[in-house]
């Protein structure tokens, strides 16, 4: 983010000024604080709860809007009822975890929902990813069945005989796009869809014996040791982000949220629906997002709400100019990450009025929400949270003579730290080592407990912050996070790559941070124009596109400090500019299938935008 301004910070003033048009979505919004705060572990709670009562409020309402098909709260809570009464039949139960990939289109929908009728564990593991990361993935949380979209079956049948999973529970879901039918299974799977006639549709009975402390999803984040970490993602915290964004968005039966987002993911998969059921709304999700059909399906099923991640916005700027940026309902939009320098021009381009900017993750305790509609910020938070200051060259806060932290001033940068309480918990990830490294004790006092969230950002006043930067290995790209040892594992099995090292570098209008890796060749090596096309077609076939560098760097040495840890700061600082090294750098231009030679001419290029990375 860029330098505040004084006219970011924040006082009473500035929000006693917006108060009035606040007030209306006070009702909304005590009701849902009421559903997040008044509960114990304990309580009921969850998505099959919340789901079932917007069901009862709204029956006949559209749910659910995919492609030209629409389905009313009752029939998407009918279908769900049907699976959840199928998994009960084979003794799936509470506290079970199931593995769920499938595409954004209903199918993932309805099963996510039977799940969380049940008290099992969705495991919602990134469509894109395959192979060794996959088979990681999927055993990390040691799932009792697995669903599979067609559109998935390969990267899961290539590493089947690696899962620890019965034979009989592989359950399989037609593609809508080539089987218009229900589709006959291949072999080794059972046909959900066939299977599921034979069950009934009334609610099933356990619903209410979810617990706020139960599991309702893991979502998969990279770490920085190289394969993805598993966040678990209770019930009690899915009921927080509906009682605090899901009612911030004041969504009622007539609005229509539109969200491209990949419901792996917890900005679609829990604010984006959650802001839908809180109003008993319509869902419309899409596949895979297109810019060119944005706001075309928004007129089609007449969105008044979208959900976005900075990197999406971003496209829909670069996007020429139509008639279509105006002839819509939209006019609020929620989601993480947009620019400060475009924040102001896409309101006016498309005539959006409020941009409920977020800031949360999926492991985190800490939430902030743009309540009051202020421009470049992720909004107002009412966790107990602190902004202390923090050593870059040592990566650490910094304590007193005391051993205690000293919070930032307003305006000033530091490390956003969030209170673990009772009503903040800390649900932790999968790995118990993990979560000692991210919890700092002694804070300000003997006995506190604060979690490491990692992130830098700006205290802009009255409980308002602005994000600045993310710390350590994990930088994000096309709204993802990519994990640099992943990566670096990657690269270096290239036959002709010793080692490499991978950071993100910033690219001029764009969101987030590319990828570039510093590679060293094996003795007597040198790269040929076969190798340029090769290494981009072995880095996709093994990585997300995300995640596939778009620089790459030749050195002779790798640099290293005194603790053996690699040089990136210096790397980072040099990023992709020939003027800065005499090393190689080659860039994989966009629709490119090789790398090729960054020049003079291609850097300025680059920094003049005439690329869409």
């Amino acid at each position: 983010m860029s330098q505040t301004t004084q006219t970011d910070l924040i006082g009473f003033a500035d929000v006693a000024e917006r108060l009035p048009k606040f007030i209306n979505k006070i009702p909304n919004l005590l009701s849902g604080l009421k559903q997040a705060y008044i509960r114990t572990p304990n309580s009921p709670a969850g998505l099959g709860l919340a789901f079932e009562r917007a069901t009862k409020n709204n029956p006949y309402g559209d749910a659910l809007l995919f492609e030209e098909q629409r389905y009313s709260y009752k029939e998407l809570n009918n279908w769900a009822n049907q699976i959840a009464h199928f998994y009960l039949s084979i003794g799936i139960k509470k506290g079970d975890t199931v593995t769920v990939m499938v595409e954004n289109r209903p199918e993932l929908l309805a099963t996510i929902i039977a799940f969380a009728k049940l008290g099992v564990t969705s495991a919602l593991v990134n469509t894109s990813q395959t192979g060794k990361v996959l088979a990681h993935s999927i055993n990390l949380v040691k799932p009792v069945a697995i669903v599979v979209g067609e559109e998935c079956r390969v990267a899961v049948d290539e590493i089947r005989q690696d899962l620890a999973i019965q034979p009989e529970n592989f359950h399989w879901f037609a593609d809508q796009e080539t089987q218009k039918d229900a589709g006959k299974a291949p072999k080794g799977y059972i046909n959900l869809a066939e299977v599921l006639e034979q069950f009934p549709k009334f609610n099933v009975p356990t619903t209410h014996s979810v617990k706020g402390k139960d599991g309702l999803f893991y979502i998969y984040t990279s770490g920085t040791t190289g394969l993805p970490k598993a966040v678990i993602f209770s019930n009690s915290r899915w009921t927080l982000a509906y009682g605090t964004y899901g009612h911030v968005l004041n969504l009622n039966e007539d609005d229509v949220m539109y969200c491209t987002l990949p419901l792996y993911h917890a900005t679609g998969m829990v604010v984006c629906w959650c802001g839908a059921i809180a109003g008993s709304s319509a869902f419309a999700i899409r596949r895979k997002y297109s810019t060119s059909a944005f706001w075309t399906d928004v007129q089609k099923f007449n969105a008044s709400a979208i959900g976005y991640v900075g990197e999406l916005c971003r496209y829909l700027m670069d996007a020429p100019a139509s008639e279509n940026d105006h002839k819509h309902r939209v006019t609020k939009m929620i989601g993480n990450g947009m620019r400060p320098n475009i924040w102001g021009k896409f309101k006016e381009r498309f005539g959006i009025q409020e941009i409920l900017e977020l800031y949360a993750s999926s492991e985190g305790n800490v939430g902030f929400s743009n309540i009051f509609n202020f421009d470049n910020t992720v909004g107002f938070s009412p966790t107990p949270y602190a902004i202390v200051q923090f050593d870059k060259e040592k990566n650490e806060a910094v304590r007193d003579n005391k051993g205690f932290c000293t919070k930032v001033q307003k305006g000033e940068v530091g490390l956003l730290i969030g209170k673990i309480t009772k009503r903040s918990p800390f649900d932790g990830y999968t790995d118990p080592e993990k979560n000692k490294s991210v919890i700092m004790n002694d804070v300000f006092k003997k006995g506190d407990s604060y979690f490491i969230t990692g992130d830098l950002v700006r205290d802009i006043g009255f409980r308002h912050a602005q994000f600045v930067d993310r710390l350590g290995d994990t930088f994000r790209w096309k709204g993802e996070n990519v994990s640099t040892t992943e990566v670096e594992n990657i690269c270096s099995e290239y036959p002709k790559i010793t080692e490499a090292v991978v950071y993100g570098v910033e690219i001029p209008n764009t969101n987030g941070r590319a990828g570039m890796a510093a590679i060293t060749l094996h003795d007597g090596q040198e790269l040929t124009e076969q190798d340029l096309s090769q290494m981009v077609s072995d880095f996709k076939k093994n990585l997300p596109a995300y995640a596939v560098p778009v620089f790459l760097r030749i050195q002779e040495v790798v640099e290293t400090t005194g603790t053996f840890k690699y040089q990136k700061n210096k790397l980072k600082e040099q990023a992709f500019d020939p003027a800065k090294t005499s090393d190689r750098l080659l860039v994989l231009l966009p629709n490119a299938n090789a790398y090729c030679d960054v020049t003079s001419e291609i850097y300025a290029n680059i920094e003049a935008y005439q690329y869409r990375f």
